[in-house]
């Protein structure tokens, strides 16, 4: 019975002039969420999801759910990659000012290799 059905159904979608669409939703309000400075969802950040959902009479916290977890863990990640990512562009700034300065001693260097006017040159003053 479920075969008919089927085939019923399938017929039916290709003879239809409509398009059927399987997108998701979920990007429903994205473009007006980051215009006014919010996540690009509601679930990515935001009391809702980095708050604990309930806490014990006494007032001690919850113990953190899986997903608070999770993100706790990728937002250490991604500090320690811009640490280290950072720290790589200062050494590099570092090397280019280095690389700079033997440049211009070396330049210097040679100026001073050069010879030097004797005589009446060394004397004559230029025309202004």
């Amino acid at each position: 019975m479920a075969a008919p059905v089927r085939t019923l159904c399938c017929s039916a979608l290709r003879l239809s002039s409509r398009h059927f669409s399987s997108t998701c939703g979920v990007q429903a309000g994205q473009k007006w969420r980051t215009e006014h400075g919010l996540s690009r969802s509601g679930t990515e950040y935001g009391p809702l999801t980095d708050l604990p959902d309930w806490s014990f009479e006494d007032g001690r916290p919850a113990p953190p759910l899986k997903g608070q977890l999770r993100r706790r863990k990728e937002k250490e990640e991604l500090a320690r990659r811009i640490v280290m990512l950072n720290s790589e562009v200062d050494r590099g700034i570092e090397v280019w000012e280095e690389k700079q300065q033997e440049a211009k001693r070396m330049e210097e260097h040679k100026q001073s290799l050069l010879l030097k006017p004797k005589g009446k040159l060394l004397i004559k003053k230029p025309r202004s």
